[in-house]
């Protein structure tokens, strides 16, 4: 076990169970969580307990490295240790669908890919595939040694396992955080119920257009719109382990 708990920063493409994920460290009482806060404030935060992120927000003054939002360089200091940086990635179909309503909205979703402009006449499914590749691949590419990659698909299958995993991951006493852990676990589910408790930041982006989340695509795109964006996904998808055999 870690002789303090870590601090953490979660990262991913937006849609991808980053704030849900997030929203965990809510739930555990030695820590304070941020949900995208301007990076700038990471300079003025009190460190002397843990501190959880969920992807800051770019910030004047600060140039953002390709793909993040946020300049690593600078990050490496400004964010102390010890620290775990996470990377969840959700599989590119089930992703593009959730990611529709904020591209649609002039490009809504943060960081931007850097020629998100260049795409702005192309069909919004086609942006919302170049936003999710563009972001797990450049975006990733720049933090793969810092960071632990988790699966969307997994936090859902069995959260509490996942939950479990992070404790132990950042040096946190399980059983002493038992009630904080399964309390969040309840909420995560893969349909609609009773225990399902949406991310606060999500609620606005969300569609009823499917009955569960994981593979939610086949409920949502055609097989035309599969093949469209298929050949934009394809570098991402096979960084991650899903292939282009859907």
């Amino acid at each position: 076990m870690l002789e303090k708990i870590s601090n953490v920063m979660v990262l991913g493409c937006g849609r991808s169970g980053t704030s849900i994920f997030g929203e965990l460290f809510e739930h555990i009482p030695q820590f304070t969580y941020y949900s995208e806060p301007p990076y700038q404030d990471l300079k003025n935060f009190d460190y002397s307990q843990p501190i959880a992120i969920k992807v800051p927000n770019e910030s004047p003054g600060f140039i953002s490295t390709p793909g993040l939002s946020f300049p690593l360089d600078d990050f490496k200091n400004a964010f102390p240790a010890p620290r775990q940086l996470y990377w969840i990635v959700r599989h590119p179909l089930d992703a593009i669908c959730s990611l529709r309503i904020g591209i649609s909205k002039n490009w809504g979703h943060h960081p931007r890919p850097a020629d998100w402009q260049n795409w702005l006449s192309r069909p919004v499914l086609e942006q919302c595939a170049h936003h999710w590749n563009y972001l797990n691949t450049v975006g990733y590419s720049q933090v793969k040694d810092m960071v632990k990659v988790v699966h969307f698909e997994d936090m859902l299958n069995e959260p509490l396992k996942f939950a479990q995993s992070i404790a132990r991951d950042i040096g946190l006493d399980s059983k002493a955080n038992e009630k904080a852990l399964a309390d969040w676990a309840n909420r995560v589910q893969n349909t609609n119920n009773e225990k399902f408790i949406e991310a606060k930041t999500s609620r606005a982006y969300s569609r009823k257009d499917h009955n569960v989340r994981i593979s939610r695509w086949k409920e949502n795109l055609t097989t035309q719109e599969v093949q469209q964006i298929k050949p934009i996904i394809a570098e991402g998808a096979g960084i991650f382990g899903y292939g282009i055999s859907f």
